[in-house]
Order: C-alpha cells, then structure tokens, then sequence
C-alpha cells in the first residue's frame, strides 16, 4: 500500500522560501519573533540548524533574502535574521504556486481516501495550516487525516461575511469603562496626613500605591480630591480611573487597560489583542499579555510614534486608579500582579482603592519597601471633623 502513495519530497531551499514568505509582515521590524531567526526556521522547516545555514547561502547568493541583526521579541540577545528581496518575493511566490499543484493524500470528515492538490488539502480537512506543513506532513507521514490534534481546532469556514456565533470583536465599548479625570466630588476637609502620603509616594516614584478603609469613609474622594490637584499642576500625566462593579471581569479590565495605552486595530505592534479570549468562557493568557505589553510600554519609539498626534504628545507616564478593586480581587489576581510587576519597569504607576488590605502580592516588608505604599483611611471624631469644617 505504502509503495502507491503519492512521493512528496520538498527541497530545503523551497521550505525557507515558503516560511519567509509566510513571515514577511514582519519585513523590516525593529523587533521580531523567534520565527526568523535561525532555530526558529529550522523548527519551522524541519531541519538541523546547519542545513539551514548552508541554504542561506544560496538564497544570499542569489539575492532572494537578506541577512539582518535583530532584537529578538522575548529575548535579550540580538540575533542573525533573515527576511524576503523583492525579487525572493516573487521567487517565493512562484515556488508557491507551482507546490501548491502537488498532489497529496487526505483522509476527509467521512473517512474518504482523497488524492488532492496541496493548496486545497486545508480546506478539504478543516485544518487552518499553510502548505508548507501540509507538504512536510504529506513527506512524512504520506495521509493527512481530517481531526489530527496536531493540525489544530478544526475551522469552520463561512460562505457568507456574517460573523461567527459567539465571536466577540475586540475593544468595542472600551472607552465607556473608565474615566480620563477623576470624578467630581464632596469638598474634602483634613485629610493632610493622608495627603502628604500620596504626594510622597509619588515624588518618591514608587509604581503602587494601596488606599484601604471601611466604607464610606471617603477613600474615593480623598484619591479624586488629591488626584486633580496633581493634574493640575501636571496636566499631560494619562490618568485611566476604572470603577470595579461586582461584575467585572479580569478580561473587561484588561481590554480597557490596553485602550487607554492606545492600543487597536490599526495599532497594534506587539500584536496585544491577539491574547484576549475572543470566544465566550475561553481563558486569557495573561503572561503572553504581560510580556508582550512589557515590551509595548518599553518601547519609546512606539509610544512616540502613536500619541505625537495627541495634544501635548506622549504622556510621562500612565496614572492608573482602580477604584473598588475589592470587587475584582478572587476573578483578576493574576492580572492584577502582572500589572504590578510591569509597573516597576515602566512608565506605569498604580493607585488601588479597596475596602481591605490587599493579598495579591507578597506582602512581606523585603518585597514591598520599593514597591508598595499602604495608606489607610481612619474615622474622623465627629468632634474633631467640626473643628476642621468650621
């Protein structure tokens, strides 16, 4: 049986070709993925690093790619990455037609044996592959079968443009979660201990500040009387006031968080909205979202780049107040200490309102002494709050 199968056998050259091809929106960044890199194509294409290399050589030589040293996203070192000429792109794309024509074996959803084109070979299993895997798979393993784990979730494609039931699209409403000022309030009378607290914790730059106290002792107002005080006399600072109700959710913060820090569709470099869930009950991957929005904050030119256009230009740094964290601690605790570790590396600084002490990072006075400041707001005697008033 085995002797009848179709003969699949990709050069190594063709596979470098296909996958720069399959990277090129990443032609000429600064900042690029591990997919370019030398480990990454061999991974990609299946082969030893040296094979890699030696190919490189001919492709050079020919002048379809070029060699760059590049930051390496999630790396510290730069490494040699490679990326597609004009000419390689035409080349490339060539090479992908005429493999496209090559015949594979599938086995499609009704258990058919199917001799097919290439190109066609994801549609006819559902899988969401290029040709490149589908032409490595043919080679080695000879049949690809509808439902292989390996191939991913099956997609369902849709011949109409009506959105799939369920899909969520990302950052709609998310600039009628929070607040750009603090809200008005009260006249706030004493309170210059506390005050002198926060001034302090932010001369001192420290990236958290904790307000706790009972309810109704005037947390909120305290923060927004100090808050345009400070916006005063710094009127460029970013200031992201977000009110947690009982149902928000680690995902609801996360979008906003990401529409204040300019973040959307048509901006977004380090491909952000990629890691909220876009599916009802799916789980975010708050580490990929924290790496990536580490590397976001970091990157000077980038900020530069998307506020220039906005009145008084890049911001000094983002003021972020959760007020009522309380409500969110038990659904958003990864990403609440994910937001304090970004914090410390970044033109961020967070002021959390909560009715209690917070437990969401290591509260021993070693790991907080640079990082988190606690004020906490007493009761004022009557008789005293009718001396300050009068």
């Amino acid at each position: 049986m085995s002797g009848g199968l179709p003969k699949v056998n990709i050069a190594v050259a063709d596979r470098v070709l296909l996958h720069l091809l399959q990277q090129d929106h990443q032609a000429d960044r600064y900042v690029v993925s591990y997919a370019l890199t030398r480990p990454g194509i061999a991974d990609a294409c299946a082969q030893h690093p040296p094979n890699v290399s030696r190919s490189m050589r001919d492709l050079l030589k020919n002048e379809y790619v070029t060699e760059h040293t590049r930051s390496i996203r999630g790396d510290d070192r730069r490494q040699k990455t490679w990326q597609l000429t004009n000419l390689g792109r035409v080349f490339a794309k060539n090479r992908k037609d005429e493999l496209g024509l090559t015949k594979v074996l599938v086995r499609d959803v009704e258990g058919d044996l199917l001799e097919v084109e290439a190109k066609q070979a994801p549609t006819r299993i559902s899988a969401d592959i290029s040709i490149l895997q589908v032409l490595l798979h043919a080679q080695h393993e000879g049949i690809l079968t509808f439902g292989d784990i390996r191939f991913g979730k099956i997609s369902q494609g849709d011949s109409d443009d009506v959105p799939k039931p369920g899909r969520l699209t990302p950052l709609v409403g998310a600039h009628a979660t929070y607040h750009t000022e603090p809200p008005v309030t009260r006249p706030v009378h004493g309170r210059k201990d506390e005050v002198a607290e926060l001034d302090s914790w932010h001369s001192q730059r420290k990236p958290c500040a904790v307000v706790h106290g009972i309810a109704g002792i005037g947390k909120s107002t305290l923060v927004a009387h100090w808050l345009q005080k400070r916006m005063d006399t710094d009127p460029n600072i970013s200031v992201c006031w977000y009110p947690c109700q009982r149902w928000d959710t680690a995902l609801g913060l996360a979008t906003s968080l990401l529409h204040r820090f300019g973040i959307d569709e048509s901006h977004d470099p380090y491909n952000l909205i990629e890691t909220l869930p876009l599916t009802p009950g799916a789980k975010m991957d708050v580490d990929t979202w924290r790496r990536r929005l580490l590397t976001y904050l970091t990157d000077a030119n980038t900020i530069r780049e998307r506020f220039n256009s906005e009145k008084g230009g890049p911001p000094p740094y983002w003021l972020i107040v959760i007020d009522d964290i309380h409500h969110i601690i038990d659904e958003a605790r990864d990403l609440l200490g994910a937001l304090i570790q970004i914090s410390k590396n970044t033109p961020l600084k967070l002021l959390f309102i909560s009715r209690t002490s917070l437990d969401i990072y290591d509260r021993r006075d070693v790991h907080t002494r640079d990082v988190v400041t606690r004020t906490c707001i007493e009761w004022i005697e009557p008789r005293r709050n009718w001396q300050l008033v009068g």
